[in-house]
């Protein structure tokens, strides 16, 4: 029999900024509803969006904005609007807090913890606060949850908050095989980068390197792939370090488009300041096309083997790293064998499946064991629901 799964985030696939986090759960949700299981994905409304629609089995519910989508949920739950079977609650910096009024088994995803990134985006006063709920708030909330993210870094960080390891599965991104198709390696040394464009991508260091290269590598370009608020930066940045003409920003692309860019491509530059895992290294990696990203990022160290598939970089050597890369075609050839053979151990089937067995495990607990837990959560969410004004356990 199939299960009732309600997943809560904060923009699904279609959203103008979603990215390598809404496709992996969009991929999951549709796994899902096709093996059977009722799947209801309730996330924040947008421009052109419906408010009520199901693509591939998956049921849509779109309503309120990029914050009030959480107390709607709440409500929702408060007032019984869902019957589901177990919830998958995805923690993107802003948790839900769902344990504190659902009855059923909550799943917290996360796929990577926000400590550098609040005060990047929202300045230190708002940084501070976003900190604090997520590394103090949520794990009280969430302690009698079941936890998954996508890569064994992000495991360590949330283990260093005072989740036990016990209480998180692994489970990693997949990837889609590609046919093999006539595209060809530029002629020219090439980067490519692909994300949504917001600070946290840190894109600046992939033109500032293009820049540091053009010297001895007069014919060098750089492929900018997806759009976001801070584009308007990036193009100033760009014209600043003089190398506007050498950059190419795409915005929104088809998947053709995208796989083709990728295919051509010399490097992947992922210069961002955080990633869980790094759906995209996975998907250069179809092509062959190595990745350079930073060892700090987390989860890049789990979806690049240093050295063989591409590059971890520490501190401010971002640009030597490229720049290796670009000189050596015999090591450029070696990592793009070894690559592409790499990421075929990474496939969605798997990943639904990995997921198919945590909720069913879940949703078998005992009545009187899942009773407990929930006490439990909602007398450690206690000391939060005085400070706020709320009445706990109200869910009851």
């Amino acid at each position: 029999m199939g299960l009732r799964v309600l997943m809560l985030s904060w923009r699904d696939m279609h959203h103008p900024e979603a990215g390598g986090a809404e496709k992996y759960l969009v991929t999951v949700a549709v796994g899902l509803a096709a093996r059977g299981h009722d799947v209801t994905f309730r996330t924040a409304a947008y421009p052109g969006a419906l408010h009520d629609e199901v693509i591939d089995g998956v049921r849509y519910i779109r309503r309120g904005g990029r914050l009030d989508i959480y107390p709607r949920a709440l409500v929702a739950h408060l007032i019984g609007t869902h019957h589901v079977d177990v919830v998958i609650d995805v923690q993107n910096g802003v948790p839900y807090l769902s344990p504190a009024v659902q009855r059923t088994p909550v799943v917290n995803l996360v796929h990577h913890v926000h400590k550098e990134q609040w005060p990047l985006v929202f300045g230190p006063r708002v940084g501070r606060f976003g900190w604090w709920l997520e590394s103090r708030v949520a794990p009280a909330v969430y302690r009698s949850s079941q936890y998954v993210t996508v890569s064994d870094s992000t495991r360590r960080e949330l283990i260093g908050l005072g989740v036990e390891g016990n209480r998180i599965d692994v489970i990693h991104n997949g990837t889609e095989a590609r046919p093999h198709d006539s595209t060809e390696r530029s002629a020219h040394p090439s980067l490519i980068v692909l994300g949504r464009l917001v600070p946290q991508k840190r894109v600046e260091i992939a033109l500032r390197t293009v820049a540091d290269l053009a010297a001895d590598y007069p014919d060098i370009t750089l492929d900018i792939v997806g759009s976001g608020w801070w584009q308007h930066e990036l193009e100033n940045t760009a014209a600043e370090l003089g190398v506007r003409d050498r950059v190419t920003f795409h915005g929104h692309v088809s998947e053709d488009e995208k796989h083709a860019l990728l295919a051509n491509a010399w490097v992947h530059a992922l210069p961002s300041i955080k990633e869980g895992w790094g759906l995209v290294v996975v998907e250069a990696g179809v092509h062959g096309t190595p990745t350079v990203a930073f060892a700090e990022a987390g989860g890049p160290a789990d979806s690049i083997v240093h050295g063989r598939t591409g590059l971890l970089v520490d501190g401010d050597d971002y640009t030597a790293a490229v720049r290796s890369l670009l000189a050596d075609e015999e090591l450029r050839h070696t990592m793009s064998a070894e690559v592409a053979t790499w990421v075929c151990q990474f496939d969605w089937a798997d990943t639904v499946s990995a997921w198919e067995r945590t909720l069913s495990r879940l949703a078998q607990r005992p009545p009187a064991l899942q009773a407990r837990q929930r006490a439990h959560t909602q007398q450690e969410w206690g000391p939060y629901s005085q400070k706020k004004g709320r009445v706990s356990g109200s869910s009851s």
